[in-house]
């Protein structure tokens, strides 16, 4: 496993209960701004192995990215149960709900 998933992982697995990151955001958090499309590969081939909150990983516009209506719809359910409010468009508020890594205890 490459150091940048493993980061990748840890980050992912840090995301606490009721915040989101983009998948960008967890890219430059570990280390890769332009690794966006790397994070997705892994929550889609690591997410069940590692127990990744795969859930709490959204776009950079604050939208579910799963294109899928059963995967969209579980994952808008997770979430919602976690307190998180989308408005009328399915958008997350980013300034209310993003995590910052950075200000981990």
């Amino acid at each position: 496993m490459t150091p940048f998933t493993e980061q990748v992982i840890r980050i992912i697995q840090s995301i606490p209960e009721g915040k989101v990151m983009t998948y960008g955001g967890v890219a430059r958090a570990a280390g890769s701004p332009r690794g966006a499309r790397q994070v997705v590969r892994i929550l889609h081939s690591m997410s069940r192995k590692y127990k990744l909150p795969w859930h709490r990983v959204i776009n950079a516009k604050g939208m579910i990215a799963l294109t899928e209506d059963e995967s969209n719809s579980l994952q808008k359910l997770y979430l919602q149960e976690e307190g998180i409010i989308f408005n009328e468009k399915g958008v997350v508020d980013l300034k209310q709900y993003q995590f910052d890594p950075e200000f981990m205890d």
